[in-house]
């Protein structure tokens, strides 16, 4: 056996478990802010991530993000992980190579369920698990792999995301945005959320969870792992303060709504700079984080596409300001790395070549998966106009989120 650093060991342990249990708090999120004919079909879609992308990452998913490619290592990894060969336990590392292989799955688990909230109340189910397996492969692990792998070319290049900005929310949204633009616009979209405590619960567990995803993302239980864990909670509160201000301004009404989706762009916003930054920058990026993407939410409907969720609002946008943040509030004392207002602009082009390169890969990529199933016979994006009036819990499912005495 190795001999790993037990604490390590421990945090990282619940850290992968906090990061899986985002997943089911993002299925309530998502799913409360449907019409309630919808709330299975929509929940369902960030669960079946859960079983996809688990068997997905073990058998090549994995590999293809962290193996060596050689030649191409600079784009993607190799097969020779593949079924984790060759990864053992006793590896000499703080923590199991195994427990970083399970931390890592729950990142590839949760960002394609990001993008599920932009196609809600249209897309079709079985196409659906069809395009997780080849988006995992061709888009999510790719990324993955030059962002943290060492060798990927965004690593090398010096490109910050301590938790995921680009890797999990810049990758989702810009995906979300094209798959929306896809499938085109629902018949019936819901004029507001059937179930605002479903919201609620789904944004406190996602709040919980992403303590582990950011403050975990270190591999130690270190001191930037209580940094990372005190500037995500500072995020988060800025962020959910400032868009309820924000609707409170428009509106003169506090939107809880608005609140909770707040805390989820502060959330993100954070997730690049958490390991870099401090309380002071991690409070700006969440003021931003309530600012810049309320607005984008706002004028969405004007754009001509129908992001339902708004995942490229939230997560898109979001990830984009704490991706370029991140270039701005680096403190080289908390992560190694000085940022824009220390005196290192260069850092700034390495945060900007992230975001560009994620931007266009993702967009295009997915724009030619979705294409290329919606030819397929038997496949297509979109259920029939029928299952979206009858709603997709019936319709794609045979259940009802809601039966008064279980008879009916």
């Amino acid at each position: 056996m190795g001999e790993f650093n037990s604490g390590d060991t421990a945090w990282m342990l619940m850290s992968t478990a906090m990061v899986l249990f985002m997943t089911p708090g993002l299925a309530f999120f998502y799913g409360g802010l449907v019409r309630g004919r919808n709330a299975i079909s929509t929940i369902s879609l960030s669960f079946v991530s859960m079983a996809v992308a688990s068997l997905v990452w073990v058998l090549w998913g994995y590999s293809l993000a962290f193996g060596d490619g050689g030649d191409l290592n600079a784009f993607v990894g190799d097969l020779s992980y593949i079924g984790l060969s060759g990864i053992g336990i006793n590896d000499g590392g703080n923590i199991p190579d195994l427990l970083f292989v399970a931390f890592q799955m729950m990142f590839a688990i949760i960002t394609p369920a990001l993008i599920t909230g932009a196609i809600v109340e249209r897309f079709k189910f079985t196409t659906y698990i069809i395009f997780l397996v080849l988006w995992l492969t061709l888009v999510y692990a790719p990324i993955c792999h030059w962002v943290w792998a060492e060798g990927g070319w965004l690593f090398d290049m010096g490109a910050l995301d301590f938790a995921g900005g680009t890797v999990v929310h810049i990758n989702a949204g810009v995906a979300a945005l094209v798959a929306a633009v896809l499938v085109g616009r629902r018949r019936r979209p819901a004029l507001e959320p059937h179930n605002v405590p479903y919201v609620v619960l789904g944004a406190g567990i996602l709040w919980f969870g992403w303590f582990g995803f950011n403050a975990g993302s270190g591999l130690a239980a270190n001191g930037q792992g209580a940094n990372a864990l005190l500037v995500t909670n500072t995020a988060a509160a800025a962020a959910a303060l400032t868009w309820g201000i924000m609707s409170y301004v428009q509106t003169k009404r506090v939107s809880t709504v608005g609140i909770a989706t707040g805390a989820v762009a502060g959330l993100v916003a954070i997730t690049p700079a958490a390991g870099f930054v401090n309380v002071m920058g991690a409070l700006v990026l969440g003021i931003g984080a309530g600012i810049i993407p309320y607005f984008f939410v706002l004028y969405r409907p004007r754009m001509g596409f129908d992001d339902a969720l708004d995942v490229f609002g939230v997560h898109g946008v979001a990830g984009i300001w704490g991706a370029l943040g991140t270039g701005v509030f680096a403190v080289e004392a908390i992560g190694g790395t000085a940022g824009l207002l220390e005196g290192n602009p260069e850092q700034m082009g390495a945060q900007i070549a992230g975001v560009a390169a994620t931007l266009i890969y993702s967009g295009v990529a997915t724009f030619i998966i979705l294409k290329v199933l919606d030819l397929i016979p038997g496949l297509g994006l979109r259920e029939p106009e029928s299952a979206e009036d009858e709603g997709l819990d019936l319709a794609a499912h045979g259940e009802r989120a809601y039966v008064a005495d279980g008879a009916d």
